[in-house]
C-alpha cells in the first residue's frame, strides 16, 4: 500500500476559485528552499496550496520567472522534487508524492474524469490524509460543504491589525449580539475580565467554542449572574493558526451548546525553526501602553514531534478620567444628566434635599479638588432648589481597559509506534492577572434584615432622614484600594492514540481535561460598620417601624481618615472554578462502500463525559454584611453520554449528499434529559466553477448549570418605577421624573424544572468563480430557537407591571391585565405600603420562542498590476428578522422595533484590501455597524412627539496595517486601529454613564502597535 501523506496546510481559497486559475500573471522566484517558493508563489498569484511542510522540508527547487498560470509555475517549481500537482475531487490544489503507474493504471480514487470518461492525464499519486474541517468530523480534503464556514488565518488576523481574540471576532459579521466590554458595570460584578462572543444574537451561551475542536471549561462564574459561558480573552492569539467560525446548528456534530454556532480555535501545528514575535501598543491620546512577547518552537525526527511556544501579555490600565469625553458628568447630554453627582446627600421623608450649607467646604479637597456645594433645581424642600455635596469628576475613576498581566503556554506532542499507532497529546495552560475598577464604594443606611430603603428617625434632627454618601479615593487610600482583582489559572490537556484497523478503518480514543479557576475578590463596605460609624447605636423604633439614631449631620460631611476607611472596608474573595471531561472514541472509514460516483465516507464517535462548577463565595457574601451586595451561592455537576454518527455519500460526480445524527443523554440531581437531533446537507456542483449548497439540522442546549443551581440570592440594582412615572408624572421625560431612579432588591434562584432549548436551522447558498480572481459566497440562513431558557429583565418586568396596571402600553396601545405576562409580572414585583417600588424577583424560566433570519455575504478579488498585487474581500451579514416571544400566547417582539429595549444591529459588514509588492505588504481594514437604538428607544420611552429619531446611525472604523520583510526571516510590522480616531457616536437622550453604549462603543481612540517578528531556522515566515 502506498504511504500516506498527512496534511498540516490547508488552503483557505475557495475550491471553485482554484479551478478557474487560468490566467498568465507575473511569477518571479528564486532558486532555493521549496516551502520557500511555495509560500512566494501563494503571495504572488493568491492561491493557496494544500500540502505537507514535513514532507518537503530540505527540498529545493530551482524557480520560476515569467508570466504564466499559477498551475504552469507550480509545476515549474516541483520539477525534480519526486512531488507533483493534483486537484482533488472538490477542486482544491494539492502536491502530493509521485508515485509511478502500475501498467494498466488504474483511476486513483478521486481523479477528476476527463469529459469522455477517461482518467484525467496525471501521474498516480498518494491518497491524501485529509484533515478535519469544522462542521464536519469525515476527514476530507474539501475546504467548502453544505454548511458555510468562515475562516481567518493568522495571516489575516495579523494584515487586518488585530492584538486580540474578541478584537477578531467582534470583527465578525456573524457576530451581531450585545455583550459585555472591559468597561460594563455587569461584567465587573459578575465575569470581571471575562468577554464573549455571540453569533447571530442568541446571546453566549448558544455558541460552542472549541479550541483544536475540544471543549473548554467555562468561565467559572456566569454572565451578568444567569447562565455559564466560555471565556474567549484568555485565547492566546499568538498561537492560534486560524479560527473556524460555523454558524447555525450543529448539534449533530457537536452536541449541546452549538445552537447558534461554533467557534473553532485551531492553535498552530507545525514549527520549523524558532520564531520569537514582540508588539508593542499605545493609544495616541495617551494611557493603555501593552506588551506581548510570543515564542513558538519545535522539534522532530522519524518517530516524534514536538511543537510548543509561550506567550507573555501585560497590558496597561486606561482609565476613564484619561478621556475628555467621560471624564465628567458634564459630558451628559441633558441639563439634568450634568449636575455634579451626589458624593455627599441628605434628604427628609419627602426626598427632598437637605442645605449643607458650608459643610461642603471642608470636603473641597476630595475628588482632586473638584467637590463642592452643588445644586438641582426642584429638589429643594418646597420646590426650590436641593443642595447637597458633590463632583462632576467622581464619576471618571472607572477603568476602560483592564490592567492584566499573563502568560499562555502550550505544547502538542506525538509518538509513532512500529505499528503505525500513534500517541498525541495537547496542553494548554494560562496564567493571568487582571485589576480593573467600576467605580468607588459608597454607603446608605441598611437594615440587619437586609432592606436597603435607608430611611431612619434622627433624634439630632427631629425627623425621618435619609443620608448617602461616596468614598473618595483620598479617603480610601488611592485608587488600588478599590480595584476588583481576578487571578486566573486554566489548564487543558488531551491525550490518546490514533491509529488504522483493517485496511479503511481510521480510530482514535482521546481523554480530554480542562479546568478554570479564579480567585477574585471585591472591594466592599460592612454594612453593620459603617452603620456604626456614621449613625451611632440604634435607640430602637419608631412607631413607623424605622429605626432611631441620634446622628449629628456632621458626621455624615466629614472626610474620613484612612485608618476610618479600613475600619468599615473589606474585601469579598470568591474562589470559582468549573471544569470539563471527555472520553471519546471516533472510527472514520472514507471507503465504507462504492456508489458510482464514489466511495461513500463515514465517521462514527461515542462519548462519555463530565461538567461541573463551584461558585465557592465567601461565605459572608451570602448574608446580609456587605452594603449591597447579598450574593447567591451556585454549585452542582452533571454527566452525560453521547452516540454520533455522519455519512457522506457522493450521488453524482458532481453531487454529494451528507446525513448525521447524534443521540445525547444529560443526568443531574436526579433528572434526565436526553435529546437527538439531526442534520443533512447538500452540496451540487453543475460546473467546476459553481456550488450550489443548503443544509438543514435540529440542536439543543441543556440547561447551563448556574441556570440549574443557582441559590437564591439579593443584589442591589435600580430601576425606573415606570408605574410612578406614568401614573403620578405623565408627559415628564423619563430622565426627569422623580421615580427614574429607584433602588430595588433584586432575588434570584435557579431552576432546576428547566426543559433543554431546542432549534432548527436552514441554510441555502452558492460560492461562484466567474472570473479567474473573483470569487463570492451568498447564503441566507434561519434559525428557530423555542424554550428558550432566559433570566427575566428587571425593566423588562417592570415595564410590563406598569402597563399592567395601568391597561395600556406607552404608546396607547391596550394590555390585557390577565395575560400569562401580567398575572406573572404584577407577582413578580414588590411594593411598600405606600406604593414605592422595593423589590423584583427574577428567575430562569423557558420562553416561548426566539428565532432570526438573514443572509451573509463574502467577494473575494486579486488584481495583478505592475505596481503590485492586490486583493480584496468584503463580509456583509444582514439580519431581515430577530423575533421574541416571552410566553405562548404574548404578541411577537421584533427586536429591531422601536422601543423594543433590545440592542442589536441589523447589519454589520467588513472589507479589506491588501497590496503586496517585493518586501512591503499593506492592508486597510474598515468595519461598518449597522444603526442602533438610540438610549430612549432602548429603554422603551421614545416618543415620536419629541422630535428626533429613535436610531443612532451607522458608524464605521478603520485600520491600516503596514508590513516589510527584512528577509524571509525577519519582518517588522505597524498597525493602526481606529486610524481616523473615532469616538462613540453622540446620542442625545443618553442620560446614563458613560453617555454611550459601552457593549459596542468605547472612547479607547487610536491605537499604534509596533511587531518586529524574526524566524530562527526553518522556512520562511
Amino acid at each position: 500500500m502506498v504511504g500516506r501523506l498527512r496534511v498540516l496546510l490547508l488552503s483557505l481559497a475557495c475550491s471553485a476559485a482554484l479551478s478557474a486559475q487560468a490566467q498568465g500573471a507575473a511569477v518571479n522566484i528564486p532558486a532555493g528552499d521549496l516551502v520557500t517558493a511555495l509560500d512566494a508563489l501563494a503571495r504572488q498569484s493568491g492561491v493557496q496550496f494544500v500540502y505537507s511542510a514535513d514532507q518537503l522540508k530540505g527540498l529545493r527547487t530551482q524557480g520560476v520567472h515569467g508570466s504564466m498560470a499559477p498551475a504552469d509555475a507550480l509545476d515549474r517549481l516541483l520539477r525534480g522534487s519526486g512531488y507533483a500537482a493534483r486537484r482533488d475531487a472538490s477542486g482544491a490544489m494539492v502536491i502530493v508524492k509521485s508515485a509511478a503507474p502500475a501498467a494498466p493504471p488504474s483511476r486513483p480514487r478521486n481523479t477528476p474524469r476527463t469529459p469522455d470518461g477517461a482518467a484525467a492525464d496525471m501521474p498516480v499519486m498518494t491518497e491524501l490524509e485529509s484533515i478535519q474541517v469544522t462542521g464536519s468530523r469525515i476527514p476530507r480534503a474539501q475546504i467548502e460543504g453544505p454548511a458555510p464556514v468562515t475562516v481567518m488565518t493568522a495571516q489575516e488576523i495579523k494584515a487586518n491589525g488585530f492584538t486580540t481574540v474578541p478584537d477578531v471576532l467582534r470583527a465578525m459579521t456573524q457576530n451581531g449580539g450585545e455583550t459585555q466590554s472591559q468597561q460594563s458595570a455587569s461584567g465587573a460584578d459578575f465575569s470581571p475580565g471575562a468577554q464573549q462572543v455571540d453569533l447571530r444574537g442568541l446571546g453566549p451561551n448558544h455558541t460552542l467554542v472549541l479550541v483544536n475542536g475540544r471543549r473548554i471549561a467555562d468561565f467559572p462564574m456566569p454572565f451578568k449572574g444567569r447562565s455559564n459561558f466560555t471565556d474567549i480573552s484568555n485565547i492566546p492569539l499568538g498561537m492560534v493558526d486560524r479560527i473556524e467560525i460555523l454558524t447555525g446548528s450543529a448539534s449533530a456534530i457537536y452536541g449541546s451548546d452549538a445552537i447558534s454556532g461554533v467557534v473553532n480555535f485551531i492553535l498552530k501545528k507545525q514549527a520549523d525553526g524558532t520564531t520569537v514575535d514582540m508588539r508593542m501598543g499605545d493609544t495616541t491620546r495617551g494611557g493603555g501602553e501593552s506588551f506581548n512577547l510570543s515564542v513558538s518552537s519545535g522539534y522532530s525526527n522519524d518517530r516524534f514531534s514536538a511543537i510548543y511556544g509561550f506567550e507573555l501579555q501585560s497590558q496597561n490600565p486606561l482609565w476613564a478620567y484619561e478621556r475628555a469625553r467621560q471624564d465628567s458628568t458634564r459630558d451628559a447630554p441633558t441639563d439634568s444628566a450634568r449636575a455634579a453627582r451626589r458624593a455627599f446627600l441628605r434628604t427628609n421623608w419627602d426626598d427632598e434635599y437637605l442645605d449643607p450649607g458650608a459643610a461642603c467646604d471642608g470636603l473641597a479637597r476630595l475628588n482632586g479638588g473638584s467637590t463642592h456645594r452643588a445644586s438641582r433645581p426642584g429638589w429643594g424642600v418646597g420646590g426650590e432648589d436641593g443642595f447637597y455635596c458633590g463632583s462632576e469628576a467622581a464619576i471618571g475613576y472607572g477603568t476602560m481597559i483592564s490592567e492584566r498581566e499573563g502568560v499562555n503556554a502550550y505544547a502538542s506532542l506525538s509518538y509513532r509506534f512500529d505499528n503505525d499507532t500513534e500517541w498525541f497529546a495537547d496542553l494548554q495552560l494560562g496564567y493571568h492577572k487582571l485589576s480593573m475598577f467600576r467605580d468607588v464604594s459608597n454607603w446608605s443606611y441598611q437594615a440587619p434584615d437586609g432592606n436597603e430603603q435607608g430611611y431612619f428617625f434622627n433624634q439630632a434632627t427631629d425627623q425621618v432622614e435619609y443620608w448617602q454618601r461616596q468614598f473618595s479615593p483620598e479617603e480610601m487610600g488611592g485608587l488600588s484600594a478599590g480595584t476588583i482583582r481576578n487571578r486566573q489559572k486554566t489548564f487543558s490537556l488531551t491525550t490518546g492514540f490514533k491509529g488504522r484497523w483493517g485496511e479503511h478503518w481510521d480510530w482514535e480514543t482521546a481523554l480530554s481535561h480542562s479546568q478554570y479557576q479564579s480567585t477574585i475578590s471585591w472591594p466592599q463596605i460592612v454594612a453593620s460598620k459603617a452603620n456604626d460609624l456614621f449613625l451611632g447605636p440604634q435607640l430602637g423604633t419608631d412607631d413607623d417601624g424605622l429605626p432611631i439614631f441620634n446622628a449629628d449631620p456632621e458626621r455624615l460631611y466629614r472626610p474620613l481618615t484612612r485608618a476610618e476607611y479600613d475600619s468599615i472596608a473589606a474585601r469579598t474573595t470568591y474562589q470559582p472554578k468549573s471544569r470539563t471531561d471527555a472520553l471519546s472514541l471516533t472510527f472514520t472509514n472514507t471507503e465504507l462502500f462504492t456508489l458510482p460516483a464514489g466511495a461513500a465516507g463515514f465517521a462514527g464517535t461515542l462519548e462519555v463525559g463530565s461538567q461541573s462548577y463551584n461558585l465557592r463565595p465567601d461565605p459572608l457574601a451570602t448574608q446580609y454584611y456587605y452594603y449591597s451586595w447579598r450574593d447567591a451561592d451556585g454549585h452542582g455537576s452533571r454527566d452525560r453520554w453521547a452516540a454520533a454518527g455522519e455519512l457522506r455519500l457522493p450521488l453524482l460526480d458532481s453531487l454529494n449528499f451528507s446525513l448525521a445524527g447524534r443521540y445525547d443523554q444529560y443526568r443531574y440531581s436526579g433528572h434526565s434529559i436526553d435529546k437527538f437531533t439531526y442534520s443533512a446537507g447538500l452540496e451540487w456542483r453543475p460546473v467546476e466553477s459553481l456550488l450550489l449548497r443548503g443544509s438543514y439540522g435540529t440542536a439543543f442546549r441543556a440547561p447551563d448549570l448556574h441556570y440549574l443551581y443557582a441559590g437564591e440570592g439579593n443584589s442591589e440594582s435600580s430601576g425606573v418605577d415606570y408605574y410612578r412615572c406614568r401614573s403620578e408624572e405623565p408627559g415628564t421625560d423619563l430622565s426627569d421624573c422623580s421615580f427614574s431612579d429607584e433602588n430595588v432588591v433584586v432575588t434570584r434562584r435557579g431552576n432546576r424544572k428547566l426543559d433543554p432549548e431546542t432549534s432548527t436551522a436552514w441554510t441555502a447558498g452558492l460560492v461562484w468563480s466567474p472570473l479567474a480572481n473573483l470569487d463570492f459566497s451568498l447564503d441566507y440562513f434561519n434559525i428557530d430557537l423555542r424554550d428558550q431558557v432566559q433570566d427575566l429583565r428587571i425593566d423588562g418586568i417592570l415595564q410590563d407591571e406598569a402597563s399592567c396596571r395601568l391597561g395600556q402600553r406607552p404608546d396607547g396601545s391596550a394590555v390585557d391585565a390577565n395575560s400569562p405576562t401580567c398575572i406573572d409580572a404584577l407577582a413578580r414585583v414588590g411594593r411598600s405600603d405606600d406604593g414605592s417600588l422595593y423589590s423584583a424577583f427574577v428567575n430562569p424560566i423557558n420562553i416561548a420562542r426566539e428565532r432570526t433570519n438573514g443572509v451573509d455575504f463574502n467577494a473575494r478579488y486579486r488584481l495583478e498590476t505592475s505596481i503590485g498585487t492586490f486583493r480584496f474581500n468584503g463580509n456583509y451579514s444582514w439580519v431581515r428578522e430577530h423575533e421574541s416571544q416571552q410566553y405562548a400566547g404574548d404578541r411577537v417582539e421584533d427586536q429591531f422595533a422601536v422601543n423594543s429595549g433590545f440592542d442589536i444591529p441589523r447589519s454589520k459588514a467588513s472589507a479589506s484590501v491588501s497590496w503586496d509588492k517585493d518586501r512591503w505588504t499593506a492592508t486597510l481594514h474598515g468595519e461598518r455597524l449597522g444603526k442602533l437604538p438610540n438610549y430612549d428607544s432602548y429603554q422603551e420611552s421614545y416618543d415620536p412627539a419629541d422630535g428626533g429619531s429613535p436610531w443612532i446611525g451607522a458608524t464605521y472604523r478603520y485600520n491600516l496595517s503596514l508590513q516589510y520583510r527584512f528577509t524571509d526571516h525577519a519582518q517588522l510590522a505597524l498597525s493602526v486601529t481606529n486610524l481616523f480616531d473615532k469616538l462613540p457616536p453622540k446620542d442625545a437622550s443618553y442620560s446614563s454613564y458613560p453617555y454611550y453604549d459601552v457593549s459596542w462603543f468605547d472612547t479607547v481612540g487610536r491605537q499604534v502597535f509596533v511587531q518586529y517578528t524574526h524566524k530562527f531556522g526553518g522556512s520562511a515566515l
